[in-house]
């Protein structure tokens, strides 16, 4: 980024911030929550869960407001950015709780604000007060272009085009970088060549998100989730081989070189600027379940996507004048998700896991002075335990209603009926899934509807049950509301 450019952006972003900030700290206090995490991580059935605990003040024992009765109500109320689309918690909780089917994933950023009325806990200053908590939900492929911001066109491409020789990747890479191979840099410039270039590029992403590296770190996010933005010129570019020092403007090179820094400056950058570096407090969802079952190597490509991500971040301890001028992430809580997908046995061994991947961006974190937490959760609880008996043997054993179509063993499911699945253990020491001691499609992992869900007797909506959602509620928004 040119030094004025840079200069001016961060001017503005300090100004927003000062009068964001000094709203909060004299008028109304507010909260921004960051929801993230990447494909199939459970963005969208996290974020309806918080609201709907909320709202129906449903019991949650390890959310101190809730559990000590000070959570008067939460109520929806009317977004602060009138240009960003609103979280349609409506249509997500009918999915959840009447239809009994997953909600669609997220694929562009969307946000809701929730008014919390609560009494303080304090002796000193007690009484009544109300909370804005404004939560911005996005996907987390976003915050892996974060490193295109600094990075130059020729970089991108080597580092890209090196990323095709992972263990795994080559027969996957091999109908892009075949196109790849026929493209000359210096040829002169060519509009249809150029899209048909990128469309291979992007063929190879998606490839990359279908396959076993279904948590693909390399971007840019927007190429598989391109929202209003597609058949842009932004999103019409791909990485060339062997590139010259200079790029003429009038070649090939030159035009993918132009289109990938007007991606950084219309896509990434007034995403980093508007709505990333906003954000008070961060979770980062993470399907830990899909890695291990899928091998080492994904949990590799896991593990470095999860570092990137808290790379992007804005995180440390948050001062007055940090407050009012540069914002910074005070709190970051990593949660595995379909926690409910193992018996309860394994669920320590599933945040020991996680604790393992992350381990190097918690320790940044807390070096920043940021606090940082990990958490195996489900947000909505699909299955209960039971135990399976087999001869003298016994397993413990998750129940549920596999949806149509999910396969265990020489069983396929219609969708209707419950099964007891035993979903194998995770070994006691996190390492040892790393060194593939868990063979890829040795654990069972089905995919569960949603449970059944009905009203009371007054009609009121049922209970969502969840695993340890409180727990991840009160280490993000519960010092708030002390």
């Amino acid at each position: 980024m040119p030094p004025l450019h840079s200069f001016a952006a961060r001017a503005g972003l300090a100004v927003k911030a000062f009068a964001e900030a000094s709203s909060d700290l004299l008028i109304q206090p507010t909260l921004r929550l960051g929801v993230t995490g990447l494909a199939r991580s459970g963005k969208t059935v996290f974020t309806t869960a918080l609201i709907h605990h909320l709202i129906e003040a449903h019991a949650l024992p390890a959310f101190a407001p809730a559990q000590e009765g000070r959570l008067r109500r939460a109520r929806l109320v009317p977004q602060p950015d009138d240009d960003v689309p609103r979280f349609p918690y409506e249509d997500h909780i009918a999915a959840l709780a009447q239809d009994r089917r997953w909600p669609r994933s997220t694929d562009r950023i969307s946000q809701f604000r929730l008014a919390i009325e609560y009494e303080r806990a304090g002796a000193w200053r007690s009484g009544p007060a109300t909370l804005m908590l404004d939560v911005v939900d996005y996907p987390g492929e976003w915050l892996l272009d974060l490193a295109l911001i600094e990075q130059s066109y020729t970089a991108w491409s080597r580092a890209t085009i090196a990323g095709t020789r992972r263990a795994g990747r080559a027969e996957i890479a091999a109908p892009w970088l075949a196109m790849l191979a026929g493209l000359d840099p210096a040829a002169p410039l060519d509009e249809p060549l150029a899209e048909r270039a990128s469309q291979a590029f992007k063929a190879y992403l998606g490839a990359l998100r279908a396959g076993p590296e279904s948590v693909a770190t390399t971007p840019p996010g927007r190429f598989l989730m391109p929202g209003d933005l597609a058949g842009s010129p932004a999103l019409t570019f791909a990485p060339l081989d062997n590139l010259p020092e200079a790029l003429a403007p009038d070649s090939l090179a030159g035009l993918m070189e132009r289109r990938f820094e007007a991606y950084k400056s219309k896509v990434v950058e007034p995403f980093f600027r508007d709505h990333f570096q906003r954000v008070d407090r961060q979770i980062v969802l993470v399907d830990v379940l899909a890695a291990v079952d899928a091998g080492p190597a994904a949990l590799a490509e896991l593990e470095e996507a999860l570092d990137s991500v808290l790379l992007s971040l804005n995180i440390g301890r948050n001062t007055l004048l940090s407050r009012l001028f540069a914002p910074r992430a005070d709190r970051i809580l990593f949660a595995a998700t379909k926690a409910d997908h193992l018996h309860q046995t394994s669920h320590d061994r599933l945040d020991a896991l996680l604790r393992l991947l992350v381990s190097r961006a918690m320790r940044r974190t807390e070096a920043a002075g940021a606090r940082v937490g990990t958490v195996a959760l489900a947000s909505v609880r699909a299955t209960r335990e039971t135990t399976v008996h087999e001869g003298a043997a016994s397993f413990r054993a998750v129940s549920g209603t596999p949806e149509a179509g999910e396969r265990v063993g020489d069983e396929i499911f219609d969708g209707v009926s419950e099964a007891a699945v035993f979903p194998g253990e995770l070994p006691a020491r996190p390492e040892a899934v790393l060194e593939g001691a868990v063979a890829p499609g040795s654990l069972r992992f089905p995919r569960f509807r949603p449970p059944l869900i009905r009203p009371d007797a007054l009609g009121r909506p049922g209970h969502l049950p969840q695993i340890r959602l409180d727990r991840a509620m009160q280490f993000l928004i519960g010092d708030r509301l002390a």
